[in-house]
């Protein structure tokens, strides 16, 4: 069982950054693929950017592409995306999330994902 703990949501002007992290538990973090979901009130939830396994792979939704990165770092089992030039429309809630994949090109859709983290809110002011 895997468990994953994000942070580093919050509250932020239009135009600004922030950073999530995600730190899974357990020793097998490298045979995972990774990616960042997030959930707006009354939307599906929606895929926003996934990195394969060793970090070689990375998708960043249209909305984002230009504005977050994707990375991880398979010693510190943590994942990470740096989000910056933060529009109105960026507020969700963010999750984490993982399945046990060496595929070069991970699943988009949640429901591949078998473990998702608790969410943090991210809330943009324009």
């Amino acid at each position: 069982q895997v468990q994953l703990v994000e942070s580093g949501g919050g509250l932020v002007q239009a135009g600004g950054s922030l950073r999530l992290s995600c730190t899974a538990s357990g020793r097998t973090f490298m045979s995972y693929a990774m990616g960042w979901f997030r959930q707006a009130p009354g939307k599906e939830r929606e895929c926003v950017s996934i990195v394969n396994w060793n970090g070689s792979y990375k998708y960043h939704a249209d909305s984002v592409k230009g504005r977050f990165i994707i990375s991880r770092d398979n010693a510190k089992n943590t994942v990470y995306l740096q989000m910056n030039s933060l529009k109105p429309e960026d507020t969700a809630v963010y999750y984490c999330a993982g399945y046990i994949s060496r595929s070069y090109v991970p699943a988009q859709a949640p429901a591949a994902y078998d473990y998702w983290g608790q969410g943090t809110q991210v809330t943009v002011s324009s």
